[in-house]
């Protein structure tokens, strides 16, 4: 890969529409985007979902990616999050229903709704949810809780469950991203909508962080970090900007050796005051390894951004082959490498 393709694959890029447009096919063989993702609540089908699917996967060339396949992702947890439904997909629960489900029958279930995701051309799922809302407070939880997004109000149910369900999308042949590290269940305003959203509750060993560590534990693939801010953990940056969050909380402390994902930083209000530039170098300095973008203009001003720094900081650029090699090495294991 030359070094443009590596800082390639460190992105996730939405498809605007649920459709790869002009703009998103552009974008793709210029900075070599690697991975895409469906951003909207579609209704279409499977059929539909699996022509774009299939088109993203054509510009996966040597001039392009180097071969390299393409990772194609949606939120699809359940619930009021379920990206791709119609002809195809199943209506899933959301997770607090799932909750309700015994582990092994969820596991079962989750692998079904992981076939549909595949037959439509979907490897990656932005789920399972590991956050857990304390009980009482899912009405002043407005990402998770009010969203009946968690599932359930204690460490150890929200492990079993959402545990069972990663396992069912393994099963499945689907990659999953745990999420929101270091969780959000103990604010009140939603990141996607909302600036300064800080948690003034959780520590670096916090009983609530139990679902992280068993599910890194049970070979989650991928750990999503949030865009809070955690004042007993790193009270001066976002968690996705935080070393002390990813690198000595995730890396070391709880030995997650995956791909370290950002929640959005392309499109959401927590992030619309620093510029893309900076999201992107401040993420990937602090450890993360694959970046989120809803939308086009900010993933090509970040790519540009990094390719500029990788070229005169030795160093940074080190950080880059790591994050990517990170990256190549899930796609190895999800069948999107192939070795010739």
């Amino acid at each position: 890969m030359s070094e443009e393709q590596r800082i390639g694959q460190l992105f996730l890029l939405g498809l605007a529409n649920d459709q790869l447009g002009a703009a998103e096919t552009n974008a793709i063989r210029t900075y070599h985007f690697g991975s895409v993702w469906f951003v909207e609540q579609s209704t279409a089908g499977a059929d539909a979902v699996r022509r774009v699917a299939d088109a993203v996967q054509t510009l996966a060339t040597v001039d392009t990616t180097a071969n390299v396949r393409f990772f194609v992702a949606a939120n699809q947890e359940g619930g009021i999050i379920q990206s791709l439904s119609g002809p195809g997909f199943s209506t899933i629960p959301n997770a607090l229903d799932q909750s309700t489900v015994d582990p092994l029958t969820l596991r079962v279930r989750a692998a079904q709704w992981g076939r549909e995701l595949l037959a439509a051309g979907v490897n990656l799922n932005f789920a399972p949810v590991l956050d857990v809302v304390p009980v009482g407070t899912d009405a002043q939880n407005a990402p998770i809780g009010a969203l009946r997004r968690g599932y359930g109000h204690d460490p150890a149910t929200v492990s079993a469950h959402a545990i069972a369900f990663m396992k069912g999308m393994a099963d499945a042949g689907i990659a999953t991203t745990g999420k929101h590290f270091p969780g959000l269940g103990r604010v009140t305003g939603n990141t996607d909508f909302t600036a300064a959203v800080v948690d003034d509750v959780t520590t670096s060993d916090d009983p609530y962080l139990a679902p992280f560590r068993d599910a890194i534990a049970a070979g989650v693939p991928m750990v999503m970090v949030a865009l809070a801010k955690y004042q007993k953990i790193d009270a001066t940056e976002l968690a996705v900007f935080s070393p002390t969050v990813m690198r000595q909380m995730l890396r070391v402390s709880l030995g997650f050796n995956g791909v370290v994902v950002s929640d959005d930083l392309g499109a959401t209000v927590a992030v619309a005051n620093i510029v893309p530039a900076d999201r992107a170098i401040g993420f990937l300095t602090a450890g993360g390894d694959l970046i989120v973008s809803k939308t086009v203009a900010p993933a090509n001003a970040m790519a540009t951004a990094i390719a500029a720094r990788a070229s005169i900081d030795a160093a940074f650029k080190a950080r880059v082959d790591d994050a990517a090699l990170r990256v190549v090495r899930a796609k190895i294991t999800f069948g999107l490498v192939r070795c010739s």
